[in-house]
């Protein structure tokens, strides 16, 4: 487990990270969304020891982090900036990867650089950016470690690619109970991929949720009578959103859908429809009843 309490983190005069706490579960993958200058990237950097932070703590399995080799030894780390040795190729990247990381898996290695077309013996700076970006993945993924943290996984990957890369981060987290973060600034890119989804603004979690909670605790409504009638019709519901056009009302209800469905039935609607929401569309809802706008904490500044 990854415990985050109450960290701060400065970079110069501007506050990256403000009071911020989080628990991260093993055997998770859990996805951090928000605009430039939410903090994401600084969040990474400070859980995996690259920065000092400020005020707080970071435990990962109850080991401080910073200047801590053997807590260093169990993650991997995927920057959105990525580094390779001058002129190196991906065998000499794998060879330096199995000093540092004892169960990489050269076998594993073999099969993934053939999978994703990638010839190991090329030099990466003549690959194009998606390419180098597979290439930091597969080293990664072969490392077995038990956390793995990418940032902006999926920028410069072919929808065949980013698709491939989420089966290969989610079988990892099934098989070997690897737990994964994995940051983006698309909140579609991480749907299909993570158990967990947090919202970072201001250098703070204002949203926090398990997915399939998320995305079956809210639906959307469509309901219409022959006869008059208000939308006080529907109080005893949990409802957020209402919106009334003739005798059509749209609205967005919290709770069980059979439930609702059978409620409402019995009102002996003309029509009557529950719809799916997209998890985008719970986030907006969400949010809003949070006292947030989604659409403006997507729309920071630019910020590290």
């Amino acid at each position: 487990m990854i415990k985050i309490e109450n960290v701060t983190k400065k970079l110069d005069d501007y506050v990256a990270l403000s009071s911020l706490s989080c628990e991260i579960p093993k055997g998770s993958v859990f996805g951090l969304i928000g605009s430039n200058g939410a903090g994401k990237s600084t969040l990474l950097r400070s859980i995996t020891g690259i920065y000092r932070i400020n005020e707080g703590a970071i435990w990962i399995d109850d080991e401080l982090v910073y200047e801590n080799p053997v807590a260093k030894e169990r993650f991997v780390f995927v920057p959105d900036e990525l580094y390779f040795l001058p002129s190196a190729n991906m065998n000499r990247m794998a060879k330096l990867y199995a000093s540092v990381y004892k169960n990489f898996d050269r076998a594993r290695f073999s099969e993934l650089t053939a999978l994703f077309k990638l010839n190991p013996q090329e030099n990466i700076n003549k690959f194009s950016k998606g390419m180098k970006r597979q290439a930091a993945i597969i080293l990664a993924l072969c490392t077995k470690a038990d956390y793995l943290f990418f940032d902006e996984t999926f920028d410069g990957l072919d929808p065949v690619k980013r698709n491939l890369v989420r089966n290969l981060i989610a079988q990892d987290a099934i098989d070997n109970g690897t737990t994964v973060i994995i940051t983006s600034h698309s909140l579609r890119e991480l749907e299909d991929t993570c158990d967990q989804l947090a919202l970072l603004h201001e250098g703070g979690i204002v949203f926090e949720s398990d997915v399939q909670n998320l995305k079956t605790s809210l639906f959307k409504v469509q309901i219409a009578f022959l006869e008059p009638y208000d939308e006080s019709k529907f109080d005893a519901f949990d409802t957020l959103n209402i919106t009334k056009h003739g005798s059509v009302t749209n609205f967005i209800v919290r709770g069980e859908r059979e439930e609702t469905y059978e409620s409402l039935s019995l009102f002996n609607p003309a029509l009557l429809e529950i719809l799916p929401l997209s998890l985008e569309e719970v986030f907006i809802h969400e949010m809003a009843n949070a006292g947030y706008s989604f659409d403006d904490i997507l729309g920071g500044d630019d910020h590290v």
